[in-house]
């Protein structure tokens, strides 16, 4: 463990997941300012930008599962859905400060169900499936085929959430439920079979110290990294690339 009951591997895989947000938003960035042009749409790195997406979730659905293990041994019924409601709560408060920010700034593209909309949901409703334990794979890979097939549907603004939108709908950060509340449910399944009563089950790699230490520390703070990466990315952009930004 690292730091009060924590997995330095869990927070290890996180900070990998957040490195590799950076990296896409910092060639995202330099792409939409028109500072150097990198292909972010297709190819490699659209594929990049998925597996992040896609490893944070799994994190996401890790982290769950370890908690409701050991939040079973002192909560019960209401008050136990109660903390994982008002957490999930908080974490959807900050998505609208996204959305809010970027209204702001972008105004047309702006971020209205983004990932941290889609966390701060995924988190509330979280009690509804940690009955089923391991069989939330199933219901993942279930999540995952309907989201494509909404993909390619049109829908109302009102149904964004679910994956269904306009056809002129834009934005420059779209994470529906469907299809990527599937990664937290397996990733849940995932917790549930390598941390089943939130204890390790198995024995992580050993990794050197100037390695684990660092990824760890930034899997502790992904939140905080997250909120002010970006405005870092611009500021950057702005003083040495001299890129209209601000």
């Amino acid at each position: 463990m690292s730091g009060a009951g924590r997995f330095w591997e869990v927070d290890g895989v996180r900070g990998i997941a957040i490195l590799m947000m950076v990296v896409f938003h910092i060639l995202f960035d330099l792409n939409f300012f028109s500072v150097y042009t990198v292909n972010v749409s297709t190819g490699f790195w659209r594929y990049f930008g998925y597996a992040t997406a896609s490893l944070f979730l799994l994190v996401v659905g890790v982290s769950l599962a370890i908690s409701h293990a050991r939040a079973a041994r002192y909560l019960f019924g209401a008050a136990r859905a109660k903390k994982f409601l008002l957490r999930g709560a908080g974490i959807f408060c900050l998505g609208l400060l996204i959305t809010l920010v970027t209204w702001w700034y972008l105004h047309e593209g702006f971020i209205i169900f983004g990932i941290l909309h889609l966390i701060g949901v995924s988190v509330m409703i979280s009690p509804l499936f940690f009955r089923f334990k391991k069989w939330n794979a199933v219901l993942g890979v279930f999540c995952i085929p309907l989201g494509w097939y909404l993909a390619t549907q049109m829908g109302p603004l009102w149904l964004l959430a679910l994956g269904l939108h306009p056809a002129l709908f834009w934005t420059v950060d779209y994470t529906p439920i469907f299809p990527w509340f599937g990664l937290v449910l397996i990733g849940m399944a995932l917790g549930e079979y390598f941390y089943p009563d939130g204890e390790r089950r198995f024995s992580p790699p050993a990794l050197p110290k100037f390695v684990s230490a660092p990824l760890a520390f930034l899997g502790q703070h992904s939140l905080v990294i997250y909120l002010v990466h970006q405005p870092v990315i611009l500021l950057c952009l702005y003083l040495f690339a001299g890129a209209p930004v601000l």
